[in-house]
């Protein structure tokens, strides 16, 4: 048998270098795939759906308020004085309305168990299952799906009242409805996920750092489908006495990023949860992509100044990896929701970490900048979400909404040579595609930086597509189907459908869009209402009168 010539052997060589350098490339591009993001929901104070919570933001309103005696007697632990042993010196925060509310059969919990559920695994219950319904996916039909679940979590204020008893009342389900474990373990049961599960507490970074983690599942392969988000909730004095003992917090209760008077930030409650797919799964799925993950990185501080201490360096060098895995350029990013506690520290060495990475010489105009803490608070762990929710409707908006509290400009930052503005009022995005970055730092070192690109255009609705000669569209009647678990349930779905529609512009498109998602993207329950209505008016007009009928 001949042997091969020395130019076979290399041509085999050349081919079979080639064929590594496809698989690498692919490796590379699923390494790097942008992730969609194809469902949100969200529950901040003064906005209990991302609707509610544009508002706000857009209004630029404050959400601060005097902290409600069903939380704790603000008196008994108050005193002006900061460091006074036992005390805050802080009156106010941010606060869900009904953390008390909650439907426990619609997942199948008892009332017994669901007394001793920590209210954070509640919201998580009812966001999630809401962000997989506006992605269009019912819940109940995820069942032994790859869906992972990242949640980021923080505070144990209610294990405290439910732990710290008289050992002979804690009870079956104490260790269940509080340890953390259970805050992503119960998402993933409830709905019988079985993609990998986690809880993250990186302190203030956790719900981005859960991102994060999701992101790179999706990636690599490990899920198909994604939950992450974070949760925050306030009930307990001590968690707050703890703040205000560090003197991290304002004592005016408003934080004031970037702004001369900065001094501490304010504290606030909520809840977010986004649904990621891989985007090239999501376009070939038809989802409604509200945005684009690009690039994603968390790193560490490491040894800096202090245990607590911000590293400009390593800040830049973590958005600097953000780019690279998003595949990017510094200028191409016109906005940053920026961490922002509005600390006298903090402050100066955020911007000058974000000038390290996003001011190059190709940037024409100045970054622009703000922070979703000046309206809600800081969230926590939940606080990465709340910006990435932020930044996501923005782009929707095609505006940036107004940074509250920003009188002075911060005299220790040089804003004119570091080319970065803050956006103190009601900004039209820049022209141009719109990218955004979200910062999230823990305080314990740990930070995330997330590069968001507003959603790609996509074809006209087919129904707009295929137009009669008259300009409407052939089909005459639309079915709608609501579907609840108990009657009181299903009254409450019909009014949320009655509210939404009385300001909803009457379309066929958008009526043949609202009735194919209820009927096939939700669960269906016992408790029915079906309606055959050929306009959006004319739904309005049949759900309000069945509403009168059963009050």
């Amino acid at each position: 048998m001949s042997q091969p010539t020395r130019e076979q052997q290399l041509q085999r060589s050349l081919q079979q270098s080639a064929q590594i350098i496809r698989q690498l490339d692919k490796n590379l591009a699923q390494y790097m795939e942008p992730i969609a993001v194809i469902g949100l929901a969200c529950r901040f104070p003064g906005a209990n759906s991302p609707e509610a919570f544009w508002t706000l933001l857009r209004d630029g309103r404050d959400m601060m308020i005097e902290i409600p005696p069903t939380r704790w007697d603000v008196d008994e632990h108050y005193h002006p004085v900061p460091g006074t042993p036992g005390k805050t010196y802080v009156r106010e925060a941010a606060f869900l309305d009904n953390i008390d509310q909650f439907d426990p059969d619609l997942f199948g919990i008892s009332p017994r168990e669901a007394a001793s559920l920590d209210p954070q695994q509640r919201l998580l219950l009812e966001v999630s299952w809401e962000a997989l319904e506006r992605a269009g996916i019912a819940p109940t039909t995820l069942r032994g799906s790859q869906t992972g679940v990242w949640i980021g979590i923080l505070n144990k204020d209610y294990a405290d009242f439910e732990m710290n008893t008289d050992p002979a009342l804690i009870h079956t389900y104490a260790a269940t409805g509080n340890a953390f474990c259970f805050a992503s373990g119960r998402l993933s049961y409830t709905f019988g996920l079985q993609g990998p599960n986690m809880v993250v507490d990186t302190a203030c970074s956790s719900s981005l750092v859960a991102l994060e983690l999701a992101c790179q599942s999706l990636r690599g392969g490990g899920c198909d489908l994604a939950l992450a988000g974070g949760v925050n909730v306030i009930l307990s004095p001590l968690s707050h006495i703890g703040m205000a003992q560090m003197q991290a917090l304002a004592p005016d209760g408003r934080c004031k990023t970037f702004d001369a008077a900065a001094n501490g930030y304010n504290r606030g409650e909520g809840c977010g949860v986004v649904v990621l797919k891989r985007l090239s799964a999501a376009v070939a799925d038809r989802d409604n992509i509200l945005a684009v993950i690009r690039g994603v990185a968390v790193n560490h501080d490491g040894h800096s100044s202090g245990l607590t201490v911000p590293n400009e360096l390593a800040q830049t060098a973590l958005i600097r990896r953000a780019l690279e895995n998003g595949r990017l350029q510094p200028h191409e990013v016109s906005y940053v929701d920026a961490h922002g506690t509005g600390t006298p520290l903090g402050d100066p060495i955020e911007v000058r970490g974000l000038a390290g990475a996003y001011n190059v010489p190709q940037r024409q105009e100045p970054l622009l900048i703000g922070s979703v803490k000046t309206n809600v608070g800081h969230l926590e762990s939940a606080a990465g979400i709340a910006g990435v929710i932020k930044v996501i409707l923005a782009m929707q908006h095609n505006e940036i909404p107004p940074h509250l509290h920003f009188n002075h400009p911060n005299p220790h930052i040089d804003w004119a040579r570091m080319k970065i503005a803050v956006t103190a009022k009601r900004t039209p995005w820049p022209a141009g595609k719109k990218i955004a970055g979200v910062s999230s730092f823990g305080m314990g070192g740990t930070n995330a930086h997330i590069i968001l690109e507003e959603a790609p255009a996509v074809a006209a609705p087919a129904a707009e597509q295929t137009q009669g000669e008259t300009g409407q569209t052939t089909r005459p009647w639309h079915l709608l189907t609501l579907a609840a678990k108990s009657p009181s349930a299903l009254h409450d779905l019909m009014q949320r459908y009655a509210d939404f529609l009385a300001t909803t512009p009457d379309t066929e498109t958008l009526l043949g869009d609202l009735c194919y998602t209820a009927n096939t993207g939700r669960s269906h329950f016992a408790h029915r209402c079906s309606l055959v209505v050929d306009s959006i008016s004319q739904l309005h007009a049949t759900l309000t009168a069945a509403l009168a009928l059963d009050p």
